[in-house]
């Protein structure tokens, strides 16, 4: 697709032929976009005009995407992605964040996650401090011990506010050791004569591999520990099996991912704030931004 644009190319042209696609008609787009529907048309036509391409076609009242903006609109999607996270840094810098912001998540994001996430956060607002609590309780929001949370259940207390920031892939690890003394499994059979690590609550384990379609049973979790990251060390000193994200296992060369495509598993991510704390441009801002890059992580 040519562009014949010799000036600066205009955004509020995509923003407006974006909003078009996705509510298919000019005066929808208007309202979407807080503009009139005759705005939203010139821009449309403005932005045909320096395509050299027709992007609607009228049925009836309605718009529909020629061939032409159908090609067009999976690349103005991104388009617009990216100029929306720019305009929210841009925003976060103009608001010259400062002060505290408490973040609290389970141990092993806190470990593993948070502090990748927090050195983008720190580079494009320097002055703010972040405050990291590792725990894996929600009351710590409910008694304003932390102002964000990284959780893996949607909470159901009225008073928070909770965005699902990303369904995250996980899989079973083992340590390289553990596999050379034991062998490594090739069915969800073979399981069954495997030790497994277990993360505090083994019937919730247990009751949540069997929704994985994995069958597992008691005597088989020779070791436990509450603490993920405990239990990550048991694990990688071979003393079993155990569900890990992903995007963590990956930072660890010495684990091993089993039965890749037939015990997937994912688990929800979370972002939870109080709704009285959501109110705060400060704490606002940095909870969409934190959603921002985690869902960038984790997908």
């Amino acid at each position: 697709m040519q562009n014949r644009m010799d000036t600066p190319f205009d955004w509020s042209r995509m923003h407006a032929f974006l909003a078009t696609a996705e509510t298919g008609s000019l005066s929808a787009a208007a309202r979407q976009l807080g503009l009139t529907q005759p705005t939203v048309g010139r821009q449309v036509s403005a932005l045909e005009e320096e395509l050299g391409l027709a992007l609607f076609e009228r049925s009836g009242r309605a718009l529909r995407l020629t061939d032409a903006g159908q090609d067009l609109l999976s690349d103005a999607k991104i388009m617009g992605e990216a100029a929306n996270r720019i305009a929210l840094i841009a925003q976060g810098r103009a608001q010259s964040l400062e002060g505290v912001v408490r973040v609290t998540a389970s141990d092993m994001s806190s470990t593993y996650v948070l502090p990748d996430v927090l050195l983008r956060l720190r580079s494009m607002a320097p002055r703010l401090r972040v405050d990291v609590i590792a725990a894996n309780d929600i009351r710590d929001i409910l008694a304003r011990e932390a102002d964000i949370a990284v959780r893996h259940v949607r909470p159901t207390e009225p008073d928070l506010i909770a965005r699902l920031v990303a369904d995250a892939p996980a899989h079973l690890y083992a340590s390289k050791d553990y596999l050379s003394a034991r062998g490594k499994p090739e069915t969800p059979q073979e399981l069954a004569s495997h030790d497994f690590v277990g993360m505090g609550d083994d019937d919730r384990l247990i009751a949540a591999f069997e929704q994985w379609d994995i069958r597992v049973n008691a005597a088989q979790f020779t070791t436990s520990s509450a603490n993920g990251s405990t239990a990550w060390a048991l694990a990688r000193k071979g003393f079993g099996i155990v569900p890990m994200s992903d995007d963590i296992a990956r930072g660890f060369p010495d684990m091993v991912r089993l039965l890749g495509g037939v015990t997937d598993i994912t688990f929800p991510v979370w972002l939870v704030t109080h709704r009285d704390l959501h109110t705060s441009r400060r704490i606002r801002l940095v909870f969409d931004l934190l959603a921002d890059m985690l869902q960038d992580r984790m997908t």
